[in-house]
C-alpha cells in the first residue's frame, strides 16, 4: 500500500509531535557519541561538552534523521543502478570472449586444414619421385 506524499508528511509530523511539550527526547551528538537527553519544555537538550552547552531542537534532529533516511534511499538506488551496469559489462565481456574463441577456432580450423594439405602434398611428391 503506497501512501501519498501529503499523507506520509502528516504521518511523520503526528510521530514528531505526538509527545507532550514538557517531556520531549532529543539526540544530542558530541564527541562521535549518541546520547538520549530529556530536555526542557522549551523543546532543547543542553549537553556539556568541555563546560559548554550545545542545544539541539527537536526540529533539527527532525530534519537531521529525514535526510539520513533520504541519504540512504539515495546510495540504494544508486547502488542498485551500479549493479545492473556490472550485469551489463557481464553479459557484454562474454559476449565479446565468444566471439574471440569463436575467431580463434576458425583460425585454428584453417590452419588445421592448410597442414592437412601440405602433408599431402608432401606425400604425394615422395611418391612421385620414387
Amino acid at each position: 500500500m503506497r501512501m501519498s506524499k501529503k499523507n506520509w508528511f502528516g504521518s511523520v509530523k503526528k510521530k514528531l509531535f505526538r509527545s507532550s511539550p514538557s517531556h520531549k527526547n532529543v539526540i544530542v551528538l558530541h564527541n562521535n557519541t549518541i546520547t538520549n537527553r530529556t530536555s526542557s519544555a522549551n523543546g532543547r537538550s543542553p549537553t556539556k561538552n568541555n563546560g559548554r552547552a550545545y542545544f539541539i531542537p527537536k526540529e533539527d534532529m527532525a530534519a537531521i534523521t529525514i535526510q539520513s533516511h533520504f541519504r540512504g534511499h539515495l546510495a540504494r538506488r544508486a547502488f542498485k543502478a551500479l549493479k545492473s551496469l556490472v550485469r551489463l559489462q557481464a553479459v557484454v565481456r562474454g559476449a565479446c570472449v565468444r566471439r574471440q574463441a569463436r575467431i580463434a577456432l576458425h583460425c585454428m580450423h584453417a590452419l588445421a586444414r592448410l597442414q592437412v594439405t601440405v602433408r599431402a602434398r608432401q606425400l604425394l611428391s615422395k611418391c612421385d619421385d620414387r
